[in-house]
Formats: structure tokens, C-alpha cells, sequence
């Protein structure tokens, strides 16, 4: 069972050795009525590759929780399309795909999205890829059906960080959202947590007791070069960044109790930001860089509480019941997701800042660390299985959930990131 230790201005979990596992699998669950029927057929040529680039565009476009999957049994991308055996099946829309190999070991990847009911393109796109490159287009498929069909941006060629411990050693990850492609950016036999993506995508910001206390750096990930950006007396944590991705929220108990200041991204122009007798921390701006949402046990119990950036009274958000902890604003500044326990159960769950309504995600005993997808649509988090932390996502109504168990570690502090520039 993990453990939470409440000190020093973070919630620092006790991590516990575990076996190696299998292999990276997925396993999709729930779903809910009013999704948008949607069939992927298998690609032409597919067979051949050792990527199932279908399969791919499937898993992602059911994860998202608007789509549901049509059986595409029996049934190809073969041209001319059987648009009255699709329309039995009740698909409104169909994804048709063909790939083939290439002379210089490339593939050569072409699909179509179609209206099933018009008996019309809604649009295509084509690519040569390299066998390593084969996921990555399947993700860019997605994407591109995702935002047809929504007229919302997809995020499924995003990436997320995440802090994976293996025996003695922590390693901070990238990966592709759905955890495949993972690489470490820093190992160390001392703990990392609370990493943060800058909003361009370029940086991380993280904390690692590397140095035998909590120490703030910012990371390049494409030169993985780094620095101290907060290291002062006691305790650094806590990181976030401002949208505009000039200043950091830090916690720090530089003046005694943790307390949440802000500073610069290079490092300067230090300033206070809350004052409060009791324990603040877990800052998450306002996608308008105007508000910060945070945790503070300041009435008592850990609850969430929202000021102003520059300062000034702070509101308390969460009061049903005595622990909630761990929040992060939506992309749009309406809601926030965080942890509530709920009967021993330490579930995801979300709030309507206009409301005030929550809603549980969840029913796991053990989840933590909720990050919104860029579009909202999701929730990344990590929930214990028999003692180790996995990668989760979950729908942003709660109807669609995913486990993705990793090859080996305890996997905690999952982060999700911007989307990509190039779009």
C-alpha cells in the first residue's frame, strides 16, 4: 500500500520495490451511451507491417471517450466501398486505409475518412513513413479523424512525462501519451517528482533530491541540458509554469512553512505569493495566467483553494470532505481535476468552477498526480495495482478508462504535455 508523507511543502510518496513485469499491453474498459459510431477497417497491406496501424487508430479514437467502435468483422478497405454493408453495421463514419511497402524499406501509408451516410470523403491524408515512424503516423491519423469529426484538436501525437522507479533507481520519462516510446531524460538513485511541462513543450521542470534536499531544476529535452532554478534554504518543490512560460509557481519553506512563491524561469526575481499559517502547495495557473489553484491545509485538512497570481485572500474550492489534493486546471479555465478521498478511496475527480459541482472519475483505491489532456477530453493519471503505480487514462465524463501496465517499475508523477507546435 503506498504511503503519503505530507512535508516540506509536497505530498513526497514512499516508493516500494517491485519485480520486473511483461510487456507494455493496453486494456480499454467502460463506455458510455451517446458515443459517435465510428468503424476503422483493416488497412490494406497491413498485415505485412509490424505496426497494426489500425489497431493504433482504433485504441486511440475509442480511449478519447467520444467514439464508439463498429466491428469491422468480414469487412475491408477495399474499394469500391460497401457503404450499405458499413451502414448496417451503424457506422456513421469509416476509416479506409492502405499501406505498402516500399523499395528502400519505407511504407507508404494512404487513408481515407468517410461520411458512411452521405457516401462522402470528410477527408484523407497520405505519407511515407519509416517502420519506426509507423506509430507515430497512426497517432497523426487519429488526430486527424479526432478534429474532422469534433472540430477539436486532437492529442493523441502528444507526449507525457511521467517518474518511473526500477529497484534503487528513478528515472524521469518521456513517452508518446500512450506510454510506448518511453526514454529517460535523468536517472538518479535519489527521488524525482512533480515534473511539469513547460507550455511549448521543450522544457520539463522537476524536483530531485539528488542533492540530499528538494532542489528545483528546468530541463531542455532536446539538448537535455539543465539548471537550478530554485535552490535556496529548505525545501524547492512543486513546480508550474505561467501559460506565457516566463515564470515558475515554486512551494519553498524559505521563510519557514511551505509557502508559494514566484520566480522567474532563469531563476530571478523571487516573490511571495501566499501567506498562510498552514502548509500550501501543488500550484497549477489558470490558462489565463490570472488565478492559481492550490493545495493547503490552512482550515485544517487538505483542501483546495484558489488566488489571484499577484496575490491576496484565497477561496477555498473543495468541501466535500476532508482530503482533496493534487489540482490542475482544464485547458478552457473552467474546471479542475484532483484526488478526493472518498471512503478510503483515493479516486480522480473533477470540479465545475461555476458550479461547484464535483464529479468522481473514478472508483480505484489508489490513484494520484491527474493532468487534463490539452483538449480536456481526457485525464492522465496513475493508479496502484498490486502495489505499483501505472499509467491510467479516463474520459473527461468518466465512461471510458484505460490501464496501460508498463514492462517493468513502479510508475508515479504522470504529467501531461502541450500539444505538438506543428500544430
Amino acid at each position: 500500500m503506498r504511503n503519503f508523507l505530507y512535508c516540506t511543502g509536497v505530498f513526497l510518496l514512499l516508493w516500494i520495490n517491485t519485480p520486473l513485469q511483461a510487456a507494455l499491453n493496453i486494456e480499454i474498459f467502460g463506455g458510455g451511451a451517446n458515443r459517435m459510431p465510428i468503424a476503422i477497417a483493416p488497412f490494406n497491406g497491413g498485415k505485412e507491417l509490424p505496426q497494426d496501424i489500425s489497431a493504433i487508430v482504433s485504441a486511440d479514437l475509442e480511449r478519447s471517450g467520444i467514439f464508439k467502435l463498429v466491428d469491422p468483422l468480414g469487412l475491408t478497405s477495399q474499394e469500391p466501398v460497401s457503404y450499405v454493408d458499413w451502414l448496417g453495421r451503424g457506422a456513421s463514419a469509416l476509416v479506409i486505409g492502405s499501406t505498402s511497402m516500399l523499395p528502400d524499406g519505407r511504407v507508404d501509408i494512404q487513408f481515407r475518412l468517410l461520411d458512411v451516410a452521405k457516401q462522402v470523403q470528410l477527408t484523407g491524408f497520405s505519407g511515407t513513413v519509416t517502420i519506426e515512424q509507423l506509430r507515430a503516423f497512426a497517432h497523426r491519423i487519429a488526430d486527424i479523424v479526432y478534429e474532422a469529426l469534433t472540430n477539436e484538436p486532437g492529442v493523441f501525437s502528444t507526449r507525457i512525462a511521467f517518474v518511473r522507479k526500477q529497484g534503487s533507481r528513478y528515472a524521469l520519462q518521456v513517452s508518446d501519451y500512450d506510454g510506448f516510446n518511453a526514454r529517460s531524460l535523468i536517472e538518479y538513485t535519489e527521488p524525482i517528482i512533480s515534473p511539469a511541462w513547460s507550455p511549448d513543450g521543450s522544457k520539463i521542470a522537476y524536483t530531485s533530491f539528488e542533492k540530499k534536499k528538494p532542489v528545483v531544476y528546468v530541463q531542455a529535452l532536446a539538448t537535455r541540458e539543465r539548471k537550478v532554478v530554485a535552490n535556496f534554504k529548505g525545501s524547492n518543490s512543486a513546480p508550474a509554469w505561467s501559460p506565457d512560460g516566463g515564470k515558475l509557481a515554486v512551494v519553498l519553506t524559505l521563510h519557514g512553512g511551505s509557502q508559494i512563491y514566484l520566480i522567474n524561469a532563469d531563476g530571478s526575481g523571487l516573490q511571495r505569493i501566499s501567506q498562510s499559517p498552514g502548509i500550501d502547495t501543488e500550484p497549477s495557473f489558470s490558462p489565463d495566467g490570472k488565478w492559481l489553484i492550490f493545495t493547503s491545509d490552512r482550515g485544517g485538512s487538505p483542501q483546495i483553494y484558489r488566488m489571484p497570481v499577484s496575490g491576496g485572500a484565497a477561496e477555498r474550492l473543495t468541501f466535500e470532505g476532508d482530503y482533496n489534493v493534487s489540482p490542475r486546471y482544464s485547458s478552457d479555465g473552467k474546471r479542475f481535476v484532483y484526488i478526493h478521498r472518498n471512503s478510503g478511496r483515493f479516486s480522480v475527480a473533477v470540479q465545475d468552477l461555476s458550479t461547484r459541482q464535483m464529479q468522481l472519475l473514478t472508483d480505484s483505491s489508489f490513484d494520484e498526480s491527474p493532468s487534463f489532456s490539452p483538449n480536456s477530453r481526457m485525464v492522465l493519471y496513475t493508479t496502484e495495482v498490486s502495489g505499483r503505480g501505472i499509467l491510467s487514462i479516463v474520459s473527461s465524463d468518466g465512461q471510458t478508462r484505460s490501464r496501460f501496465s508498463q514492462e517493468a517499475g513502479d510508475v508515479r508523477e504522470a504529467v501531461w504535455g502541450p500539444l505538438l507546435k506543428q500544430r
